[in-house]
């Protein structure tokens, strides 16, 4: 609300709720909270540098309000406020700028006041406006003497008292923020702890120390018991025979400041035990230093009897796999048998379904997590494609555990490249060569598929089936990169495979 000139007063009258815009003004004064600066030591350091400042015995913040004025901080005076009806700050406070008053008895506007007629006898008055953020008036800054005073301020002290001003004003403002802040806070605590409430998971949040401080309400829905406090707090929770692993992993994460991730099981309100995905992700200031973890429980126990029971089926399915292959490669001998035209064609073909036999072993019946070998899988996906002589296709460097649920893509990866290659590239000639080096780097593995003795390749323009297969299958599955150079020579395929993805 900014004012004008329409919004000053007759001399003689006190300015009057009316002309103060006072339902606005209420308004105002409603989201400052100026209780919180009653005593406040910075705006009593204010008056009284300006009581200092301007010689004079008596210093106030004042609020004018509809029925009285009240003094936020007090130099000289032991009152806390004053009726509206005779406040001099209530006129300086409508001011364009200082109101100086050398002698209130000779003011027609104050003469009769109380503070001046009575046994205080105020004569010289000087105020400096506050003005809210919105333009409103709310009070002044102002300095008071007994004596009358002629000359009024010098040009450094009303300098200095408007500077003053400035300096309440600043500070009930940002008073005013910081309560805003605090609303704001507040608000958007509520509206995660009821979103946190609401969601199937449950929410928790720690310190960089691991004190865990917030848990959602799902904690005591699940486990119908008051959550922890600490990591040991949550062993009666965590099923005897998993403890261990997960106390370890989440001590190594919680040191090294990385993301964590484990399953348990975690014990419900009837006593039983049900499957729960554990993630926490850690939170970071400028310097890197861990402040603050975040994490969910997710019920996965249906998933994990699913995937058992999946386990099952496809150990079963790749047993009769296995059996159709003996089946072909049986019948392919058969068939040949005596055929001498047909002999070598018959052992080629018998060969290439032994690997590709191979090939679906690893990858179904690959045990649990890590416990399969990188280098194994990629010379048994690409056995099949070696051709005459096996030198086609070389597999060198170093290797790394491999779990079931990575091998499967990655297989997929090997054989549509292998597959394009005996197609397009280097295995279509018969003095192509397909070297493929494994490489360690850190936490990577650094896979280099390199065509030589080909056709020279073609760029694919488009992103063909084949394509997006292999995209998909390294970046979605294997949380991978994949590049892709098509040299004058052949083409090169460079995979950056984490280590950790891989052993699962």
């Amino acid at each position: 609300m900014k004012l004008n000139e329409s919004t000053l007063w007759p001399d003689h009258a006190a300015p009057a709720p009316a002309f103060c815009g006072e339902d606005e003004r209420a308004k105002i004064f409603g989201t400052h909270d100026f209780n919180s600066l009653g005593g406040d030591p910075e705006l009593a350091e204010i008056t009284s540098f300006a009581a200092r400042l301007c010689d004079a015995p008596v210093s106030l913040v004042t609020l004018v309000e509809s029925e009285r004025q009240r003094f936020l901080a007090r130099t000289g005076v032991d009152i806390d406020e004053t009726p509206r009806s005779t406040s001099f700050c209530a006129h300086a406070m409508m001011q364009g700028g200082m109101l100086v008053v050398p002698d209130a008895t000779k003011d027609p506007r104050f003469a009769d006041f109380e503070l001046v007629t009575g046994e205080f006898g105020l004569r010289f008055y000087a105020g400096a406006p506050l003005v809210s953020a919105e333009g409103a008036p709310i009070g002044a800054l102002c300095v008071i003497d007994t004596a009358p005073r002629p000359n009024g301020l010098t040009d450094l002290q009303q300098h200095g008292l408007t500077v003053l001003a400035q300096a309440v004003k600043r500070r009930i403002q940002a008073r005013r923020e910081s309560r805003e802040s605090e609303a704001e806070h507040a608000r958007r605590n509520a509206q995660f702890r009821t979103l946190g409430d609401w969601l199937p998971d449950i929410i928790w949040s720690s310190d960089g120390e691991g004190r865990f401080d917030y848990y959602s309400g799902r904690w005591e829905t699940v486990t119908g018991s008051k959550p922890p406090i600490d990591i040991e707090g949550w062993r009666p929770f965590i099923h005897a025979d998993d403890w261990d692993a997960t106390y370890a992993g989440w001590a190594e994460c919680s040191a090294r400041g990385d993301t964590y991730e484990a399953e348990y099981r975690l014990r419900q309100a009837d006593g039983g035990w049900r499957w729960t995905m554990a993630r926490a992700l850690p939170v970071r200031d400028e310097r890197g230093t861990v402040m603050r973890w975040f994490g969910t429980l997710t019920d996965i126990d249906e998933k994990r009897r699913q995937a058992d029971s999946s386990g099952a089926v496809a150990h079963e399915m790749a047993h009769r796999i296995k059996n159709i292959f003996a089946l072909i490669s049986g019948l392919v001998s058969v068939r040949t048998r005596g055929r001498a035209d047909l002999r070598e064609f018959g052992e080629d073909l018998v060969g290439t379904i032994a690997a590709l036999g191979k090939a679906q072993d690893f990858v179904q019946l690959s045990g649990g997590e890590g416990s399969g070998d990188l280098r194994k899988l990629v010379r048994g996906v690409l056995e099949p494609f070696s051709g005459e002589e096996p030198a086609h296709i070389s597999v060198e460097g170093d290797t790394a555990p491999i779990g079931a649920r990575s091998a499967t893509p990655l297989a997929l990866v090997l054989h549509e490249l292998a597959t394009n290659s005996v197609k397009y590239g280097a295995l279509s000639a018969e003095s192509g060569r397909v070297a493929v080096a494994l490489e360690a780097e850190s936490k990577d593995v650094v896979l280099r598929w390199v065509e030589t003795g080909g056709p020279e390749p073609v760029a694919q323009e488009g992103r063909g089936f084949g394509t997006r297969l292999i995209d998909m299958s390294v970046t979605a599955q294997l949380d991978g990169k994949i590049e892709r150079d098509w040299r004058k020579e052949g083409l090169a395929v460079t995979l950056r495979l984490s280590c950790e993805k891989l052993a699962h």
